[in-house]
């Protein structure tokens, strides 16, 4: 029946994929989604007719990722490319937790920390490919670490989350040039997208 659509979380079901295969069909047109207010919706008719392509078509190769914003040697064509490196900065361990379940079951190297300050240290440590990071947290707040994160790595793409929302800070992140700005409590599927977008997904 071509009027029978599923939720992302029934194609999630009825795919057994992870949600960044399923943005990565939606935007190589192999399954097209209809945008309802905030949710994606999908015809189970051109999810049959993809499976039905996937049986019958031998795999290609899969995408290639996004290129990483740090200096580094051209990739080889025999070395598998490394998952985007994602450094998540929140001083609630709830989120934390949250946020990296979820970047990694979307198949991104993920390292959380509690402060800005640790952050700091990793991003001196080894290159990373995207920045989430909170305002409010105890020592260094978020705007100080997108500031020194911003000299160690200019075109680290940078991605604000916080339950403080003020027209000051909002102001000030933008001029740091972060990405995206996002208010809690917010969806999964939001962050997923959001850092799918920063990393040019």
């Amino acid at each position: 029946m071509d009027d029978v659509f599923l939720t992302t979380e029934e194609v999630l079901e009825y795919l057994q994929v992870n949600l960044r295969t399923v943005y990565r069909l939606i935007k190589a047109g192999k399954i097209p989604a209809v945008r309802v207010g905030r949710q994606w919706r999908f015809r189970k008719a051109d999810i049959d007719r993809w499976l039905e392509g996937q049986q019958t078509t031998p795999p290609g190769p899969g995408p290639s990722p996004a290129p990483r914003h740090a200096a580094g040697p051209p990739a080889r064509d025999a070395q598998p490319a490394a998952p985007p490196r994602v450094l998540v900065a929140d001083d609630e361990a709830s989120i934390r937790d949250l946020l990296s379940k979820a970047l990694t079951l979307a198949e991104y190297d993920v390292d959380a920390v509690p402060d800005g300050r640790t952050a700091i240290a990793r991003l001196r440590a080894g290159p990373y490919d995207l920045l989430i990071t909170d305002l409010k947290m105890p020592g260094m707040d978020g705007l100080t670490l997108i500031r020194e994160a911003r000299r160690l790595a200019p075109a680290l793409p940078v991605v604000v989350i916080t339950a403080y929302s003020s027209e000051a800070s909002a102001i000030e992140a933008i001029n740091l040039g972060v990405t995206a700005y996002l208010i809690k409590p917010f969806r999964i599927t939001k962050i997923l997208a959001t850092a799918a977008k920063a990393l040019g997904e």
